[in-house]
């Protein structure tokens, strides 16, 4: 077992319901292993300007129900340049922080490998309401996000009812369409549109006439901020255009961020926390903590990292260079496995949804 003097956590990129629990269940669990923790506040920002304080059994108290970060959450472009990373590490050393766990997305993960490369052993917590991070099945916050965007469609449809109307939501999830279909699902969407899946609004279009011509008075559209632009709002005008059925256009935002994290991310934050130091403890480092087939298991960085731009189709010239073939066939498989989860959800919503 490594010996530590402190670890260190942050929380950076976008805020996620859960990270809280995230950062409770690290402290305690390396406090219990007689671990100091040290709390870095402003994400990596923090960490280049030294904004780190110790934290006892009683800092993280009563915080497991509380949306937001209370370590704050800041882009730090700076800590991209080797000024920034050296700072950083500076900040470290000088406080005896000997191993960090950083909750965050993508970006925090790439962070988190430049500080492993110089010494310092990393592992990643994946905290994001959009869960856009395909070494896992669940991120931190994605339950409660999906369960608030679910609990105010709810409520757009009892008045849509009373109106004989058709409300277009637009969700969160940059570039993934994974809260859009299961919230569509969830509410008894007419349809759900997302980035990864070519959109038929001709179809959609006769889908609502035909409906009307059933009785069905009310309709939800639900739509994925990742289609870009002003999708959502040229949907709304042109369904009103065509179809007759008086159209409002709702954008949910960042609300999705906000409020009590639910039971599932709770404990899914509480599980990763423990895992993490558990690794950090055991010698590992440059890890990403997975929630895979309902189980906590320990994911390459690097290959997460790759195996997300596999899947998003943004990988560059040499990404694939440091892995295996088998690796590499083991990466398509997975990206094979989520489009086909995705195609699947997306099925479900637009049969349901008559």
């Amino acid at each position: 077992m490594k010996s530590f003097r402190k670890i260190g956590v942050l929380t950076s990129g976008g805020d996620a319901p859960g990270m809280n629990a995230a950062v409770r269940a690290v402290a305690r669990t390396a406090i219990g292993y007689g671990v100091e923790v040290m709390g870095i506040y402003s994400g990596y920002e923090g960490l280049i300007y030294g904004d780190v304080r110790p934290f006892g059994v009683r800092d993280v108290s009563n915080i497991v129900n509380h949306g937001g970060t209370m370590l704050y959450s800041a882009r730090a472009p700076q800590f991209k340049t080797e000024e920034g990373m050296k700072a950083a590490i500076e900040t470290c050393r000088r406080n005896n922080i000997d191993g960090i766990v950083a909750i965050g997305g993508d970006g925090t993960f790439r962070g988190a490998t430049d500080l492993s490369s110089r010494g310092i052993p990393c592992i990643g917590l994946p905290a994001t309401i959009d869960n856009d991070i395909t070494a896992t099945d669940y991120t931190i916050g994605f339950d409660t996000a999906m369960n608030t965007a679910v609990d105010m469609i709810d409520r757009l449809r009892d008045t849509c009812e009373s109106h004989a109307r058709c409300n277009v939501v637009e969700v969160m999830g940059r570039d993934a369409g994974d809260i859009t279909l299961q919230v569509g699902i969830a509410v008894g969407a007419t349809a759900a549109i997302v980035p990864e899946i070519k959109p038929d609004t001709d179809a959609l279009i006769e889908k609502i006439k035909a409906s009307r011509t059933l009785g069905k008075r009310n309709f939800i559209i639900v739509v994925a901020e990742g289609l870009g632009g002003d999708f959502g709002e040229e949907l709304t005008r042109r369904i009103e255009a065509e179809t007759g059925v008086e159209s409002r256009f709702a954008r949910l935002a960042h609300v999705l961020r906000g409020g009590m994290p639910t039971l599932r991310d709770r404990l899914l934050a509480s599980r990763m926390g423990e895992f993490a130091v558990d690794e950090l403890m055991n010698g590992r480092s440059d890890e990403v903590i997975c929630n895979i087939n309902n189980e906590i298991a320990a994911v390459d960085i690097q290959y997460a990292l790759i195996l997300d731009r596999m899947y998003k189709k943004t990988l560059k010239d040499g990404d694939l260079d440091a892995f295996s073939k088998e690796q590499i066939s083991e990466m398509q498989a997975a990206c094979a496995r989520r489009l086909a989860y995705i195609e699947s959800l997306y099925r479900t919503v637009n049969r349901l949804g008559l």
